[in-house]
Parts: C-alpha cells; structure tokens; sequence
C-alpha cells in the first residue's frame, strides 16, 4: 500500500503547494468546521483579552488543537491566562509552569516550543519582531490586527509576508470581517457592480473611551507603558489604529485598493485633564482619503464620552449605496437574509479547518496595507497635512528605534516631561517623516 502523508507532516514541513490560496481565503466552506486525528500544537504571545480570547475561539473549534505555551510581558498576566483557560477548555490546555515565559524577549521562547501555529496578540508596537521571528522558525502565525504601530515596522511585516508566501506558511489576520457571510457576500455584490462604480465612502468607529491603568508603584517607566500601551502612539498606533482600521479596512475591501494620500484633523477635547495627560493619543480625527480613481472615503474615529457614537460602514456608487454588512439600496436593492456567525470565531473555524485539511491561505498582505491606512490617516491628522502613501512609506518615522533589545528595564522611546506629562503631536507642527 502506498504511504499517504500525514497532517503532521503538512503541520512540519508544508510541502503542499498553496495554489488556490487566495480563493480559500475568502470562499473557504463556513458550514464544516476542522476535524481530523492529528494535533495542532499552538502558543500565544500576549495574553490580554484579545489573545485569551482567540486562544477560546481556537479551542472552540472541532479541530484537534492544543495549547502549549504562553508569553506575556507580565509573569502574571501569562499565569493567569492559562489558568482560566483551563477552567474552560481542560484537556485542550496542555502548559506546564516551565512553558509560561515573561518579558518582553518571551515570544521568543515560546515560538522555540514544539508548535505548530503562533498566535500574536501583542500590542501593535511589538508585532513586527515577533511576527518576523515566527516565520523565520516555520511557524503558522495567527496575528491580530493593527500589525504595526509605524512606517518601518509596516516594511518588516511585508517583508516577513513574502517569507512566509515562500515557505508556505498560513498567515491569518484579525480583521474578522472578511471571514462574516454578511460582509462577504455584500462585498462581492459590490465589486459585481450592485451600486455601479463606487464614488464615496463613509466609515466610523465612534464610541465612547478606552481604559486607563494607573501606574503601580514599583513599576519601571517601560512597565508602566507597555502595561497602558494604548495610550502610547509607539504601541497602539492610537485609536484610529487600534480599533478604527476595521473600518477602514472594509472601506478597502469595498474598493479593492487602497489610498494614495489622506488629510485630516484631530485632536484631545477630553483628554486634557487628570489622568489624561498621561496619554498620547487622540479622542478625535476625522479624514479624507482618496484613492487613485479620485474616489473619497471619509472617516470619523472617536473616544468621546456623550457623543454620539457608531462603528459601521457606508459605501455610495452611481447606481445606488451600500451598508457593506448586509443592505443594498438603489436599482439593485438586496438585504443579507443568511446566518452570519461571529467573525471572531469564525475566522478560527476557517483558519484551523483549512490546516487540517493542508491548505494554506495568506492574509498578511491585506492586514499590513489596512494597517498603514490607518498609520496614514493618524499623521495626516497629527501632522494637518496631505500625506502621500508612498513618501510615508519610504520616509515614515521609527517610533521605536531599537525595538528588537527593550527590556522592562530599558527607557522607552517617549518619556515624561518634568511636569509627568507625555509628548503629545500637534497639528501644524508634527512631521510625519523621520
């Protein structure tokens, strides 16, 4: 009898060729889930809630999964990571106290586990390196969006994308929408030519904050940053970033492109007092992108408590417009009728059914541009200034010089003025450019 290769073996090595790639990643079957005899071993890095929860949402799967190892910043944050893991997924759950890493060079020790796929859920700042480093050991990697927080680590990460397309590895991004029946179908009645050719956009994440960590009082400066990393630009690439380039992302989905400048403004109504100063970002821009065809998208993202707020999307063409979740209006009206699952946890059912079956999709391309569409519109309202998309990626400042020796003993890229407060960008005067 001839010998047939194992899943193991795909797991390992990848020698099955990736040809079809791009048409599993969005046409992928969404009613079966992963199953098979042979394990997934994974890991995390990052274990806040995003990276608990996607380590939840893999275990949820019916794939054979188990996770191996874990690294966080904080010793007790990967602890506690896994012990309320396996309150919830048991058997799935296989960490002894010698595979729990922390610090900030951990990612490293848990990607020199026996595993099969990494999962980065970092803050944004951090991701170039690690991602890089997964795919230089032959890792599958599941990263979570925003993949960087600057021009620079943008360039790694598209550099490690064309890495992994070489060595065959499954790159997934958590920009979940594009894994949503909903949005998918939409989209593709869309680029069908549903509302005639697409002329503008709207798309917003309005909402009302984010939270606050108070500094402890043994904490080191870097500690105390990358524990409140999302009010530090070098690590969350602020909100426009960090939460906003959903949206923006669906905006380019729609167009099948992405933009070439952005204007925009911002700014901190509500984040100049108390412990507000001691953030960064915004609580406020508003921008217009264009694309190369001269078509607008307009884009509003907001921390602002009594606002009004709305995460969603809205695209207008010459034949009618589109909430790209599920309505179409105009001479082609069209409402989404079917079941459309949490994207969440429908991008792990995706992702972990086509590993167990030896296929092999990339979405690292896509979730780097999304990226630096976002990276692109936060300057050009720091800075109140056109930005071109190509002499900010060439130019872009390093909003980490020497990224890849922090410990949590270092200084970090920013520090407190004497008054405690933080470098804050100022329109008219922030240059976007190293």
């Amino acid at each position: 009898m001839q010998n047939t290769p194992s899943r193991r073996k795909f797991l390992k090595q990848s020698t099955v060729a990736a040809a079809g790639a791009a048409a599993i990643a969005t046409n992928v079957a969404r009613t079966a889930h992963a199953a098979g005899s042979d394990e997934i071993k994974f890991v995390v890095i990052g274990c806040g809630g995003r990276g608990s929860g996607a380590a939840a949402n893999i275990m949820n799967t019916k794939g054979n999964v188990k996770l191996v190892a874990v690294a966080d910043a904080f010793q007790n944050k990967a602890e506690y990571a896994v012990k309320r893991l396996a309150q919830s997924h048991k058997d799935k759950v296989a960490v002894p106290q010698d595979q729990i890493f922390a610090g900030l060079d951990a990612y490293k020790k848990a990607i020199d586990t026996d595993c099969d796929l990494v999962v980065i859920a970092t803050p944004p700042g951090f991701k170039p390196q690690q991602f890089e480093y997964a795919i230089e050991k032959n890792r599958h990697v599941f990263m979570e969006k925003p993949v960087a927080s600057d021009a620079p680590g943008v360039k790694r990460v598209l550099a490690a994308v064309e890495e992994s397309k070489k060595k065959n590895r499954m790159v997934g991004i958590g920009l979940q929408r594009r894994h949503e029946p909903r949005y998918i179908e939409t989209i593709k009645r869309i680029h069908d030519g549903a509302i005639g050719d697409v002329i503008a956009q709207r798309v917003y994440w309005n909402g009302g904050g984010i939270w606050y960590r108070n500094r402890d009082k043994d904490m080191t400066e870097m500690a105390f940053q990358t524990n409140n990393w999302y009010h530090f630009n070098w690590l969350s690439g602020d909100q426009i970033c960090e939460q906003h380039i959903h949206n923006l992302d669906v905006g380019c989905w729609v167009k099948g492109d992405f933009p070439v400048e952005c204007n925009g403004m911002g700014g901190r109504a509500q984040r100049e007092g108390g412990d507000a100063t001691k953030s960064q970002i915004f609580d406020h821009t508003f921008c217009e992108y264009t694309f190369a065809d001269g078509s607008k998208m307009f884009s509003q993202g907001r921390h602002l408590a009594g606002g009004w707020n709305h995460v969603g999307e809205f695209a207008h063409g010459t034949k009618g417009s589109a909430d790209p979740s599920g309505t179409i209006e105009g001479e082609n009206p069209w409402k989404f009728s079917g079941k459309s699952p949490g994207g969440h946890q429908q991008e792990q059912h995706d992702l972990i059914e086509a590993l167990m079956r030896g296929d092999i999709y990339n979405e690292g391309e896509y979730g780097a541009k999304s990226t630096f569409t976002a990276i692109l519109g936060r300057e050009a309202c720091y800075s109140g200034k056109i930005v071109k998309w190509d002499e900010l990626m060439e130019k872009g400042a390093n909003l980490s010089p020497g990224i890849d020796e922090y410990t949590l003993e270092s200084d970090p890229p920013v520090m407190p003025g004497p008054n405690g407060e933080y470098p804050v960008p100022v329109p008219g005067k922030h240059s976007p450019f190293a």
